[in-house]
This record gives structure tokens, C-alpha cells and sequence, in this order.
């Protein structure tokens, strides 16, 4: 027995000792992959050194010789920093994430590999200019040179036991690709779902249901357009078509979350994936809440606005930007600041400071001191759906405006980590990919701006030496980049609006709709000057704002169309606040994007209100409960611990569910990939149709519109009651919309995964409120500036600049970010100081 209780004393020594010595090197591996700090390091390639200072923040100001210089030494910050991060952009856009994490994102991998985005990446590098090629190729070489001197690979890389792969100059075009999976529609759901309800329902109830606008309409230019109205029984008797058919099922939600995720064996990576969400680049990754399903398309975006320096104190513009993305940790932008000589003017050199994209050597918003910028995602119409005229005895061919043509067939070899390669074959027509069968069995073509390499080549350094308001839409107007809203504002105090990126010109159509373009007389002709460009500059008075709503009418909504823009609701707040003064300070501004009231919300709760009547609430103490709360505790603030916001956020998303599976019942029967949330003006159709309770309309389960709308109350009540008994108010809005920020690998760790992710912290906001907070989503960056006047600007981020969990600026930028800070604009005092010399 003694032997016995030896031999397992020694073994636990043994374990312990083991145990130990593991978690030492564990630790000494994690410490080895920390980015360089201070000292000197040889970056082979520089024509000269180069200083990198850090504040507190671990913000790098950049001063080198050159451009070239500029862009290797922040490839070389990149790398050390956020190469995971880089590695997971370029896959998800080249269609590889399974090489890296397995056969649980080859759905994902295959989804986007007929894209076939690889090889335009290439194509793109070989139509540089070459400048930009050299800038490019610099910064290639400063992110290997970054990651090769690490002391270890970053981590991520040691628990997926895999290495990583030397970055290639094509994959910072990948990059940008992969911005526009996120803020673009890779497969044109918007415009099929229009076609199938264009091809089932009658016109006026097409016209009710996709209306080209709603009373939240806010446009810069031109006038609102109204939801037209309901049709009559005449039209459109769908309670009488429908009595006798069982119901559809609602339209699903997804999973309801109230905690991040811990029981889950594989990284949260591949359960984005399995969700067909990417990595946190913006919109298309799931809310951590619950809603019936539509809340994903929708107020998914950002916020931006100007006003001119006759509205400011000193004279001075000032542009502010949120942009609204997923937030992961790290944070998807990379804060710097950047200087290289004018050989033009020496006394004035090139500045750069504001937010840089891990993996692409330019700023993406900021200002050069002479013009300071931001972006808000337009919803224009990017891409279309051609349906393709095939021969019936070879259906491999289609007809072109040349005649007949075979369909270009690619191999696509997928790596899968540790399984056999597969391998895909992808088909493209002149116009682009083959995406397959519509509801009709008709074959449709994606013709999509995403797919032009000639205009990605020219996407990687714009606006970093404009000086005014023309040059910079000079610069933007063409560029291959997903479609944005630009606000801009010069050093002169006046402020502008255009187009970043590259418009379609469209002949024969308004591409609304999938049609064919066999015969030429439909189709993409080349792509607008940029004189042809819509254009906003001075308006009278003095303001410009955006928040992914229409911005214009008349020639220039033509020239745009319509990609599904969004409600207004958050474009009506921002000019209300801009209206409500004429005086601004950077303050003032930063007051606008941390407001948390729901203009939105307020009608719904007095639907609800209206809804729970005395009778209603008669021997239901829980409705007479709820309506209490909604009553008395309402504030028209999206505050965490309020159960009236809650409440009525998901009373509006319970009926709406209702009334859409009724309405579009014959479409979803029709096509199994329809998709109404993709509709985003819904709201205006929706809301007619709860107010006006038009009996021929109403779903036959219900004997009037009062009854079903009790039915979404008593399933809110049920959902809120579910997990837990007692009293109603004791229930927040927190507990609807959990917002934790995770990094993608945290819920695959158990016990110490959690230290990955940020603190769970309940904050203010909704998806309709200017201060977005919806889950993961919210805004990545809050900047406010004025060109020339950087020192009295604001910026802040969330989580930090660092992707590392052992680097002080691994979470050292989320604090100001969660309390509304007005931390500075410009980096802050040097804290550490790192020369690299050639």
C-alpha cells in the first residue's frame, strides 16, 4: 500500500512538475511573439532609418524618407501587431480559411471561392502603376520582415498548430476584397428576392411591399419618398387566398445569446463561419441578442456628417465619423500616424494620421492636415443579376450580344488542414460567375463592381495628397473599393460629399431587377467619368450627413440606383441635432454619436400601449404587468437596465415577423432562398399595414389585427419569463442585447479563453439609435476633426492596438471608447521609441 501511495505521490509530483514547466514555456512562447517596442532593428530594403514613436495607446507615428519607407515600415508595425488578423481577411476573400482551421468553414470556403478572387488579387498587381506597385511591394516586404522577426509565431497560429504564410503582395487586395464581402451583397440576395416578388405578387402590392422609400426618408438632396398605399381586395385578397392553407412558419431568428460563448468545442471562428458570417470586418456577422431573423440587414452601417467652418467657433470644418462594424478583438482598424518629406515643398511635408486596415498600406479614414475624411457604406446598387439565355440541346452555352458561348469553366483546388484537398469547379460568363437557378429554374450570371481588376488595382493609396475638396473626389471618384459615402472638409472650411469607388454605367435598365442582356441592348457599358459623378459641395446650409440612408434624387439616384438603402430613422436624428444649432464644437459632435435615444421605437410603444386595453388586460396580470412597465418606464433612451426599451425593441420584432411570413407567404413558398430582411425600408409597408389593419390582408388565423398583435406580446412575455419566473421588471434591455466582444479563438479555450475577450459590460444603444450597440456590432472608431486642427480633435477605438494578450495595448483603448472619452485625435506623448535602420 505504501508502494502504491508513492508511486502516485511521485506521479503527481511528476504531473505538477510537467505542468509547470509547461505552462513556463507557454508563457515564454507567448512572450517571444511580442511586437518590438524600443532599441533598433534592421528592416532590410529602407532608403533610409526610420523612427517609430508609440504614446500610451500604442498608436505609431511614422517619419521616414520616403513613401515607400512609410508603407514598409507599417507593413513591418502590421505584422507585429495583427498578422492573424491580416491572415484571416485574405482567406476569408480568397475562399481559404479551411487550410487554416478545417473542414467546418468549406461551406464558407466554396461559397465565395466562385468569385474566384485569387486570381483577380493577381491580375490587380500586374495593372498597377508603378508607384503604387512600389508602395506596395514595400510594404509586402516590411509585413514578412515583421512577422519573420518575432521571437515565435503569433500565437493563434501555436493553438491551431499550423505556421503562418509569408504575405504576398496580391493578398493586400484580398483585403480589400474582403471589405467588400462585408459591406456589399456577394451574391445579389436584394435584387433576387425584388425578382421573385416582382414575378409573384401584383404590381401595386410589389410596389407597397419594396417601396423606394418610407416617411423616415432624409435625403441631402431632393425630396422624401412616401410608402405608397395599401392595395384593396381587388388587388390583392391574400386572407381569402390563403384561408384553408396552414401557416408558414415564422422566419427564423437566430440563436439567443445572453452570455459569450463557452461550451463550444471549436473556435468562434468556425461558428461565425457555420453562420455564414466573416470575420469582424463589419456587416454580416451575427448579433449576440435575439431577434426574429431581419435584424441583421438592417441599420448595419455607420454615421457621418460635416458642418462647414461658418458653424464653427474658429472657422475651421469639422467631419465626424462612427463607422458601425462587428467588433472581435482586435479591433478591425489600426490607429497612425505618418510623415514623409514633400520634395515640392519641404517646409510642408506628407501627413497621414487616423485609422489604417491591418494588411493595406494606405489610411482609410483621417486627414493629410489639408482635407480630413469619412465614410459611411451607401447601399447603392454595386452589382446585378443577368439571367442567362442558355441552349437548350447545350446548356453549357449561353447567348452574348456575339452570339453564342460557352461557359469559362476554373478548377479551384481547396486546402482543407489535416483532410485531402477537394477541388471545385467553378463556371463565369463574360459578365461574371454562374450563381445558379432562380425560382423559375432560369440560370443567372453576378455582374458586381468586386470583380474588376482594373479598377482594384488603383485602390490602394488615394487621397493622401489631396489638398482640397475637388482633388479629393478627383482621387475617389473610380477607385476599386467597395462603394462609400465620402464627407470631406478642406482646410478653406468648406465640406463636400461624393462617391468612393466605382460606378457602373448602365445602359438599357435601372438595375433593379434580374433581366437578360443576350441581345446588348441592356448591360454595363464602361464606368462613369468623374465628372459624371453625383456631387454635393456647400450646400447652403452649411451641414452634410449620411447613415446609409438615400442621400439624393432625380439623375444622381439614377446614376447610384438602389441597392436596398436604409430606413432614415438615424439620418433624420442626425439632421435634427445638426438643425437644432449654429455653433459646433468637436464636443458638440462627439455629443451627436453618443446619443442613445430611439425616435424610432417611440410610435411602436404607443402601438403597444394602444394594444393592451383594459379588456385585453382583464384576467392577464402579466399583459396589465408589461404595460405598466412600457407606460411609466419609458425614456426614449436605449439605457441597458431599461424593460420598457426592451419590451417594445421586441414587440416591433415579434409582429413584424407575423406580418411578414403572412404577407410574403406565396414567396417564400415559391423560393427557398427568399429573403425579405434584405428590404430594409420594410418598415414603411409594415407599419401601414398595423395601423390601417386591412382585414383582406390579415393572416386567417387571426380573427383581427388587435388579436395578432397580442400574440407577439404574449410571446414577448413568454421569452422574457422563459429562463426565470418573478416579476417582470426586474428584466432589462441587457439581457435582450448582450454586447461582448470576443476574440475568434476564445470560445474554443476553455478557463482561459475568457481572457481573450473584452469585459462584458452593458452599454446604451440599439441597431436605431446614432450610439449603435447591438451585440457585437457597434461603432469600431468615433473621430471628430477639422483639417489643419488636429491637436484639438477626437478619437477613440475599441479593445487596442494590439492583438497580442500580453501587450499593454492589448485592451488599453477600450475604456475611453465604452465611456465616450474625448480622448485626442493626434498620438499622445512618446512613451516608446524603435529605430529601424536599413
Amino acid at each position: 500500500m505504501r508502494r502504491l501511495l508513492r508511486a502516485l505521490l511521485v506521479f503527481l509530483v511528476v504531473v505538477l512538475v510537467a505542468g509547470m514547466a509547461s505552462a513556463v514555456w507557454a508563457r515564454q512562447e507567448l512572450r517571444a511573439s511580442l511586437a518590438q517596442l524600443d532599441g533598433s532593428r534592421r528592416l532590410p530594403g529602407l532608403s533610409a532609418s526610420v523612427n517609430v514613436t508609440r504614446d500610451r495607446l500604442g498608436i505609431p507615428s511614422i517619419r521616414g524618407a520616403t513613401r515607400e519607407d512609410v508603407a514598409r515600415t507599417l507593413g513591418f508595425l502590421h505584422a507585429q501587431d495583427r498578422f492573424f488578423q491580416m491572415d484571416l481577411s485574405r482567406r476569408r476573400a480568397a475562399g481559404e480559411l479551411s487550410a487554416l482551421v478545417g473542414a467546418r468553414t468549406l461551406a464558407l470556403d466554396r461559397e465565395i471561392r466562385i468569385h474566384r478572387f485569387r486570381a483577380e488579387a493577381r491580375r490587380a498587381v500586374d495593372l498597377m502603376k508603378a508607384a503604387d506597385r512600389r508602395v506596395l511591394d514595400a510594404y509586402t516586404s516590411g509585413v514578412n520582415s515583421g512577422l519573420t522577426v518575432l521571437g515565435a509565431p503569433p500565437f493563434e497560429y501555436v493553438l491551431l498548430r499550423q505556421q503562418p504564410q509569408p504575405w504576398r503582395s496580391e493578398d493586400s487586395f484580398l483585403v480589400v476584397l474582403s471589405m467588400f464581402i462585408t459591406l456589399q451583397d456577394a451574391d445579389d440576395t436584394y435584387e433576387s428576392t425584388l425578382g421573385t416578388m416582382h414575378d409573384l405578387l401584383p404590381a401595386p402590392m410589389f410596389e407597397f411591399l419594396a417601396p423606394r422609400g418610407t416617411e423616415w426618408d432624409t435625403p441631402m438632396v431632393g425630396q422624401r419618398f412616401s410608402t405608397p398605399p395599401i392595395p384593396g381586395p381587388d388587388v390583392y385578397n391574400l386572407r381569402a387566398r390563403r384561408t384553408g392553407k396552414p401557416p408558414l412558419p415564422l422566419p427564423q431568428r437566430p440563436p439567443r445569446i445572453t452570455a459569450p460563448i463557452r461550451d463550444s468545442p471549436l473556435p468562434s471562428l468556425i461558428a461565425a463561419a457555420e453562420l455564414r458570417r466573416d470575420w469582424g470586418l463589419g456587416i454580416g456577422d451575427w448579433g449576440f441578442g435575439f431577434g426574429f431573423g431581419f435584424d441583421e440587414h438592417e441599420a448595419v452601417g455607420s454615421n457621418n456628417w460635416a458642418v462647414a467652418g461658418a458653424l464653427t467657433p474658429d472657422g475651421h470644418a469639422l467631419v465626424a465619423n462612427d463607422m458601425h462594424l462587428t467588433i472581435r478583438v482586435p479591433n478591425t482598424w489600426y490607429r497612425a500616424a505618418m510623415e514623409w518629406p514633400d520634395p515640392g515643398n519641404p517646409s510642408d511635408p506628407h501627413r497621414l494620421i487616423g485609422v489604417t486596415l491591418p494588411g493595406v498600406p494606405a489610411l482609410v479614414t483621417g486627414s493629410n492636415t489639408h482635407i480630413a475624411w469619412g465614410f459611411t457604406n451607401t447601399y447603392a446598387d454595386w452589382g446585378d443579376l443577368v439571367e442567362l439565355q442558355t441552349d437548350s440541346s447545350n446548356p453549357d452555352r449561353y447567348r452574348t450580344p456575339d452570339g453564342w458561348r460557352a461557359l469559362d469553366h476554373f478548377v479551384e483546388p481547396i486546402s482543407i488542414a489535416g483532410e485531402p484537398d477537394e477541388r471545385d469547379t467553378i463556371a463565369w460568363t463574360i459578365w461574371g460567375p454562374v450563381l445558379g437557378l432562380d425560382h423559375r429554374g432560369r440560370l443567372r450570371a453576378y455582374a458586381w463592381v468586386a470583380h474588376s481588376a482594373e479598377r482594384l488595382a488603383s485602390s490602394l493609396t488615394p487621397l493622401e495628397t489631396a489638398r482640397t475638396i475637388e482633388e479629393a473626389f478627383d482621387n475617389a471618384n473610380g477607385l476599386g473599393t467597395p462603394g462609400q459615402n465620402l464627407v470631406v472638409a478642406d482646410r478653406s472650411g468648406r465640406i463636400g460629399w461624393s462617391i468612393y469607388g466605382s460606378i457602373p454605367r448602365r445602359v438599357g435598365f435601372d438595375g433593379a431587377l434580374p433581366s437578360s442582356w443576350a441581345d446588348g441592348s441592356r448591360g454595363w457599358k464602361g464606368w462613369l467619368d468623374s465628372s459624371e459623378y453625383p456631387q454635393i459641395l456647400n450646400p447652403p446650409g452649411g451641414r452634410i450627413w449620411t447613415a446609409n440612408n438615400r442621400v439624393v434624387d432625380g439623375g444622381m439616384l439614377a446614376k447610384l440606383g438602389d441597392g436596398s438603402y436604409e430606413v432614415g430613422s438615424r439620418a433624420r436624428q442626425i439632421q435634427e441635432r445638426l438643425m437644432a444649432r449654429e455653433r459646433f464644437t468637436s464636443r458638440d459632435m462627439l455629443a451627436i454619436q453618443l446619443d442613445a435615444r430611439s425616435e424610432f421605437l417611440d410610435r411602436w410603444r404607443q402601438l403597444m400601449l394602444e394594444t393592451l386595453t383594459p379588456a385585453a388586460t382583464e384576467g392577464h396580470p402579466d399583459r396589465a404587468a408589461i404595460r405598466q412597465i412600457v407606460d411609466r418606464g419609458w425614456t426614449g433612451q436605449a439605457s441597458p437596465d431599461s424593460a420598457a426599451y426592451g419590451f417594445t425593441h421586441v414587440f416591433r420584432d415579434r409582429l413584424s415577423a407575423r406580418v411578414i411570413a403572412f404577407e410574403l407567404a406565396e414567396c417564400y413558398e415559391a423560393d427557398a432562398t427568399f429573403d425579405y430582411a434584405t428590404v430594409r425600408r420594410r418598415e414603411g409597408p409594415i407599419w401601414k399595414l398595423v395601423t390601417e389593419k386591412p382585414q383582406h390582408l390579415l393572416d386567417p388565423q387571426y380573427a383581427s389585427w388587435d388579436e395578432m398583435m397580442l400574440s407577439a406580446i404574449d410571446e414577448v412575455i413568454a421569452e422574457a419569463t422563459r429562463d426565470r419566473g418573478g416579476d417582470l421588471r426586474n428584466w432589462t434591455w441587457s439581457e435582450f442585447n448582450v454586447t461582448a466582444y470576443r476574440h475568434p479563438l476564445s470560445a474554443g479555450l476553455p478557463l482561459v479563453g475568457r481572457w481573450l475577450d473584452m469585459p462584458l459590460r452593458p452599454l446604451p444603444g440599439d441597431l436605431y439609435t446614432l450610439q449603435v450597440h447591438w451585440g457585437a456590432l457597434g461603432a469600431s472608431e468615433r473621430m471628430v476633426v477639422s483639417p489643419g486642427q488636429e491637436a484639438s480633435g477626437i478619437m477613440h477605438m475599441p479593445t487596442g492596438q494590439s492583438g497580442h494578450p500580453l501587450s499593454p495595448f492589448y485592451a488599453n483603448s477600450h475604456e475611453a471608447w465604452v465611456n465616450g472619452d474625448p480622448t485626442p485625435f493626434l498620438p499622445g506623448p512618446v512613451e516608446h521609441s524603435l529605430a529601424l535602420v536599413p
